[in-house]
């Protein structure tokens, strides 16, 4: 994906969202405010930006990577913070990967007594 992203001319590639289904688009862009919102939620904005980054992160997003830590920064994240959030990410990926991995055991039914 990162080889495809083009932070200031993706942008244009929005036309057919716009033009198409401009209801759901501005539903989405409300949806997002309102969880981005920096005021009126429990959780303070900057976890809320790292969390967003942490999901970008395991999800491969550059745009959301892009954004997100951007906004995590922007909202007084330091350098320490986003790399604490990279390896938490990272620790889940390959949790998962590690906990999903006994499936091949029991679906193959491959495992020792």
């Amino acid at each position: 994906m990162t080889d495809f992203f083009d932070r200031d001319t993706d942008g244009k590639y929005d036309r057919a969202y716009k033009e198409t289904t401009p209801d759901i688009l501005k539903a989405f862009g409300e949806f997002n405010n309102a969880v981005f919102s920096e005021e009126g939620r429990e959780i303070p904005l900057k976890y809320r930006e790292l969390i967003a980054y942490a999901v970008g992160l395991t999800t491969q997003c550059a745009h959301c990577i892009d954004a997100h830590s951007n906004a995590a920064v922007k909202a007084g994240a330091t350098e320490t913070e986003l790399a604490e959030t990279a390896w938490t990410a990272s620790a889940l990926r390959a949790g998962g990967a590690f906990a999903h991995g006994r499936l091949g055991f029991k679906l193959t039914g491959v495992h020792e007594h």
